[in-house]
């Protein structure tokens, strides 16, 4: 059995055959400048696939991006996403030719970047694996994930003041809350990339794996499939809390946190998930 185009693309073609199972609801033929393939039965893999581009982002694709989006978080087979590019790029910046004639009046009235963000909204979490630029709005997109696991190769940036703009897709405000004002300043400032090392060492991604081609999308896939394996309520309940921690002040963030935790005794989860620890052996989670 072949591997899918996706994860030839992904560089996973020298994966043992064994780790890849059919997809469950094969979704890439609705799609042009996306792939998505399920890799394990509750881990879904979307593949930016604009490759001649270098995964420029346009609003057509993140069109498609926002519909897979919608609809794997809505299967309840699906328990964790991973999101990539090529090794070359995982995307190098938004598409220039699109915004380039663009007037005030135009991108003001139509909310130009607003639906970029959609992904933001997604419950399961996300986990973007990076090889390769991500710049611009690439690196705005990373960003939105949940984890970023990044390759050796990996290169961060927001060069938006080079074309007279800045960033216009989170990527100031994410930026300073993860690594702070002044590395955020010399970001968007100067236009300087950062390694993957950097990136780590400032707290900007979860880890940088080891080399080889397709290694971090298949650490991702691996993260994905161990979240996937615990209760989705918890999980989702999980990501909602860290994400209230960049909205709420400490005092109204622990109060949050508290609220959910006591809304999880009301689930069959976690009756489950403590009678399986008290009985030493393996949660059954219903995701109920």
């Amino acid at each position: 059995m072949s591997l899918p185009f996706c994860l030839r693309r992904a560089g996973l073609n020298n994966f043992r055959t064994s780790f890849y199972r059919p997809s469950l609801r094969f979704m890439s033929s609705q799609y042009s400048y996306i792939l998505v393939d399920r890799p394990e039965p509750a881990v879904a893999l979307v593949t930016l696939n604009r490759p001649k581009a270098l995964n420029a982002l346009s609003s057509p694709l993140f069109a498609e991006l926002n519909k897979a989006f919608l609809q794997l978080d809505a299967d309840d087979t699906v328990g964790a996403v991973v999101l990539t590019g090529s090794e070359k790029a995982f995307a190098a910046g938004a598409d220039i030719k699109e915004m380039q004639n663009k007037e005030y009046s135009e991108v003001y009235k139509t909310r130009f970047l607003e639906d970029w963000t959609q992904l933001t909204k997604t419950r399961k979490p996300i986990i973007a694996a990076v090889s390769g630029y991500a710049l611009g709005g690439g690196c705005e997109l990373a960003l939105m994930c949940d984890i970023i696991l990044a390759s050796p190769t990996a290169k961060f940036g927001q060069p938006e003041i080079n074309l007279g703009v800045i960033p216009g897709g989170g990527g100031s405000q994410r930026l300073a809350h993860i690594i702070g004002k002044s590395r955020t300043m010399e970001m968007v400032l100067t236009g300087r990339n950062i390694s993957a090392q950097e990136a780590e060492q400032w707290g900007m991604v979860s880890r940088v794996v080891g080399e080889g081609e397709g290694q971090v999308v298949k650490e991702a896939i691996e993260m994905a499939k161990t979240i996937a394996s615990k209760g989705q309520i918890a999980v989702q309940a999980g990501k909602e809390v860290v994400n209230a921690a960049y909205e709420l002040n400490l005092a109204e963030g622990l109060r949050f946190e508290r609220r959910i935790f006591h809304g999880l005794f009301a689930t069959k989860d976690q009756k489950e998930g403590m009678a399986a620890f008290a009985e030493k052996r393996k949660a059954e989670f219903t995701n109920s």
